[in-house]
């Protein structure tokens, strides 16, 4: 214990308590892992139990009960005293026990198994599929025993017996019904007998394994428990104790040199405590003057921010009217622009007339050349139709069709030159509007030329005052920037001063704290001192 108590008393306080919690931190860190050990072995038996065997359990005696309720109905249903109404009910049964076994199957079938289980599973299923392909021998026998509808074959032969009705159709059929009854008993008790002994006794060797292992799981979650319960009351035992040893050796290791030097910081701040209350006294005597100078100096400047900003809204509306007359002249300006541009494509436009009309005027030339082709060609097929009358007239009787043929092609000759005679005169009317377009084409360019010199110094004057103008705004915009930037350095000295007055308060406000604050303080040493510490 001394040697314990000498090594923490050479340590620093802060290494003291980082040492003390380091070695609660392990000792709960050492509970907590055996404990921990010891829940995660009995969570996994608890599993093992709980998750796999009994569902394995649970699946494994549905297949069994399945197995056992088909075997007593088909013992049943060898049974030649039951009525249909009961035979039924039996067929019913053995197809609830088919989905029973196959609802096992599906919950057994899923689950891990050991070695050892799955051996035997795999010896109960060779059984069970030769148990199940006998089963459906015997429910193939007794469905065609079934359709014949003799429920009781023997009884029904003797009947016919003493009845002298031996060798008939109904005696043969009761025959073949006693034969497939026979057939039935033997598969019943000679074949599937054995084979359902064999599977059942093999299933129940795979319950015994899993039953085994579920107590074998039950034994090591016993265990588990004692060991874990007995590790959790050992800490709760020694736990407490250890934590009281740990306190009384830290309280004096903490404690001695703690009141020594605690003694000490008493004296000095009994010292210290008087020096700074005198000059705390003083401070706030010094603030309570800077506040008061600090509140006319305020008052001035909210005089001036005043000022300020009325002449701040003073260029502001100034700045806004020669704005404004700017937005005019640009308009203007823009207006006479979109002139000229208007008057250039209007110019180019003409342009594009006066070459289409030059195009239409050779084109009409061209037309003149034609008609008077045309009429060339007229008046020599007149000639030709009239020489062609003339030698028709002299071949007699043998040239009447041919003189037809060239009266009517004089007819066509003379329609073809008064066709071409209006032509000339419509070229002729063409050719006059032409001119007249021309003329009038060429007086407009020149109009044009003349409103384009025009709109072009009336941009040039626009922007000479759009310039002056701009020159204006700008100055304009000059002063109200200076107004707006004084009035804002004006507001941020007011801003100041306001925070420099709360300030003086504040600090005012500190002083007289701090001074009760330090009668406070003395109080305290005083009453250390009265305990014995000081």
């Amino acid at each position: 214990m001394q040697t314990i108590n000498k090594f923490f008393t050479n340590m620093g306080l802060q290494i003291k308590l980082i040492a003390s919690f380091f070695v609660m931190a392990f000792l709960v860190f050492f509970v907590a892992l055996f404990g921990s050990i010891g829940t995660f072995q009995l969570s996994e038996q608890l599993n093992e139990i709980s998750i796999v065997r009994l569902p394995s359990i649970s699946g494994l005696q549905m297949i069994d009960n399945g197995i056992r309720d088909i075997q007593a109905g088909e013992l049943a249903l060898l049974n030649t005293r039951l009525n249909e109404a009961v035979r039924q009910e039996e067929l019913e049964r053995e197809k609830l026990a088919l989905q029973q076994i196959k609802e096992g199957f599906a919950k057994y079938e899923p689950l891990p198994r050991t070695p050892q289980e799955d051996k035997l599973w795999k010896r109960f299923l060779s059984k069970f599929e030769r148990w199940k392909q006998e089963h459906e021998i015997f429910v193939s026998l007794y469905q065609d025993f079934e359709k014949m509808g003799i429920i009781s074959p023997f009884k029904k032969q003797l009947k016919l017996w003493q009845s002298g009705i031996k060798k008939s159709p109904d005696f043969e059929q009761a025959t073949a019904a006693g034969v497939l009854l026979q057939q039935m008993n033997i598969q019943v008790f000679t074949i599937i007998k054995p084979t359902f002994n064999a599977t059942t006794k093999a299933l129940q060797k795979v319950l015994d394994e899993n039953e085994k292992i579920a107590e074998d799981a039950r034994k090591k979650a016993e265990i588990s428990m004692a060991s874990t319960q007995k590790f959790v009351i050992l800490g709760m035992s020694l736990g407490p104790g250890i934590a009281v040893t740990l306190g009384v050796i830290l309280s004096i290791a903490i404690a001695k040199p703690l009141d020594k030097n605690l003694r000490e910081l008493i004296q000095s701040i009994v010292a210290s405590s008087t020096q700074i209350s005198a000059v705390v006294e003083e401070q706030e005597r010094i603030t309570t003057q800077q506040a008061y100078s600090v509140n006319e100096t305020t008052t001035t400047m909210d005089e001036l921010s005043a000022a300020s900003h009325q002449a701040s809204e003073q260029a502001d509306l100034v700045f806004a009217g020669t704005q404004q007359t700017l937005n005019l002249a640009q308009s203007g300006t823009k207006a006479v622009e979109q002139t000229l541009e208007g008057m250039t494509i209007l110019q180019k436009k003409v342009g594009a007339i006066s070459k289409q009309i030059m195009r239409l005027s050779e084109q009409t030339y061209h037309i003149n050349s034609i008609t008077n082709l045309v009429t060339e060609l007229a008046n020599q097929t007149n000639l030709l139709a009239l020489n062609a009358a003339v030698e028709a007239v002299r071949s007699g009787e043998h040239g009447k069709g041919f003189g037809v043929v060239a009266t009517e092609i004089r007819k066509l000759s003379d329609r073809s030159k008064a066709s071409s005679e209006k032509i000339k005169g419509l070229i002729a009317d063409i050719q006059n509007a032409i001119d007249a377009t021309v003329m009038a084409t060429e007086e407009a360019t020149k109009t044009l030329k003349t409103s384009m010199t025009l709109s072009q110094e009336t941009a040039t004057a626009f922007s000479g005052v759009t310039n002056a103008i701009d020159q204006v705004v700008g100055s304009a915009q000059q002063i109200s920037l200076m107004s707006k930037q004084h009035a804002i350095a004006i507001q941020q000295i007011l801003e100041a001063m306001n925070n420099i007055n709360n300030g003086a308060q504040q600090s005012a406000e500190g002083m007289s704290e701090t001074k009760s604050g330090l009668l406070k303080m003395q109080n305290v040493t005083h009453k250390l001192k009265s305990l014995g510490i000081g």
